[in-house]
């Protein structure tokens, strides 16, 4: 499971922390839940994020991998809104057309693309952990975007402020 975290100051991001939660295969798969469960949890305590941003799955041939793909992105949206953490959800074509402009981009050209946006050298040892920043930076990309933000009320009062025609007076 690849993890990426960013800095948002204004409208500029910069990468915090991005790698890959390295499981062993051989153990039981509700071991691996809480393992993801655990460094979630570490992640949220360390770096007090505001929201969480996730790769909704993508639809494969093995309902087996599937199954255990939504059991793990459960686990983690989870631990997330248990710590007040707010998710969001996006498809891996959005995430790919937020970063390269091209939603069938491969892994490749999504991590050359972040290295431009966040301004950053390495070259990761998982793509995974690519993929997840990717999915960080398009959440940001999403809500600092004036067009996205249009029409969506901020709280009741707002939504009253801009629908005055619908208070009910006795």
């Amino acid at each position: 499971m690849g993890y990426g975290l960013i800095a948002v100051s204004g409208r500029q991001a910069a990468i915090i922390e991005m790698d890959v939660l390295k499981m062993n295969p051989k153990k039981d798969h509700y071991e691996r839940l809480q393992m993801i469960h655990h460094r979630m949890n570490e992640l949220i305590r360390q770096h007090k994020p505001v929201c969480c941003a996730i790769e909704a799955p993508f639809f494969g041939k093995n309902v087996q991998s599937m199954l255990k793909l939504g059991r793990a992105q459960g686990v983690a949206i989870a631990t997330a809104m248990q710590a007040g953490v707010s998710v969001a959800e996006y498809s891996p074509k959005k995430v790919k057309q937020a970063i390269t402009g091209n939603g069938n981009a491969n892994k490749e050209q999504v991590w050359q693309m972040l290295q431009r946006i966040l301004s950053f050298t390495e070259q990761p040892e998982y793509l995974d952990a690519t993929d997840a920043l990717a999915v960080a930076v398009c959440h940001h990309f999403q809500e600092s975007n004036p067009l996205a933000m249009a029409g969506k009320s901020k709280g009741w009062e707002k939504f009253l402020q801009q629908h005055p025609e619908r208070v009910c007076k006795p």
